[in-house]
């Protein structure tokens, strides 16, 4: 696989888990009339895209792409 196609295939992939990473973060405020136990599963669920996210950033950093989030 050429380099480049893959470089933007994963930024196309951190992209994805950045926004998935903020729409669970927004999910947290949804829960939150919703009682401690919702929050909770909100917070863990937000947590993990979040180093989705930062997994993704990192092997791209790996690579020499720099990016700003």
């Amino acid at each position: 696989m050429n380099p480049t196609i893959a470089h933007a295939e994963l930024i196309a992939t951190f992209k994805r888990a950045e926004a998935d990473a903020a729409h669970k973060r927004g999910l947290i405020q949804a829960a939150a009339n919703k009682g401690p136990k919702a929050i909770k599963a909100a917070t863990e669920t937000a947590a993990k895209a979040a180093k989705r996210r930062d997994s993704f950033a990192k092997k791209l950093g790996d690579l020499g792409v720099e990016l700003k989030y």
